[in-house]
């Protein structure tokens, strides 16, 4: 059984930087994946980034790479999510999510990971941009 922890969520300012964390458990590194998602107020969740566990290649959103960086540390089995330049479009709760035989494509329609590619999903961490 997975499991997924998400953390490093806070309330800042804008133009601040935040970084999270998702600490998995029991995923199969060879030839999973992990995906960080986001569910802002008023939208569907939206996945940013992902990134394979084995190899460390990792692929974005449409307009997300730059301001968004995926990493993960193999020893602490964690992948993180460096958020730059936070704006208050950026507030709402953040998700990992696994996915099996890797990242999948962008969903066209939404320039997006889709959701239903990822499962099991940790509990998710809030992030609040307000000044």
């Amino acid at each position: 059984q997975f499991t997924l922890v998400e953390s490093g969520g806070a309330s800042v300012q804008p133009g601040e930087s935040l970084t999270l964390s998702c600490v998995h458990s029991g995923v199969p590194v060879g030839y999973y994946a992990i995906g960080w998602f986001r569910q802002v107020p008023g939208r569907d969740r939206e996945g940013v980034a992902c990134i394979k566990l084995n190899n460390g290649d990792a692929g974005y959103a449409e307009h997300m790479k730059g301001r968004f960086i995926i990493s993960l540390d193999k020893d602490t089995d964690a992948v993180y999510l460096q958020i730059k330049d936070l704006k208050s479009d950026d507030t709402g709760m953040y998700y990992c999510a696994t996915r099996r035989f890797g990242c999948p494509p962008i969903y066209q329609t939404s320039g997006f990971y889709s959701p239903s590619d990822f499962r099991p999903w940790g509990q998710g961490t809030q992030v609040t941009v307000s000044s």
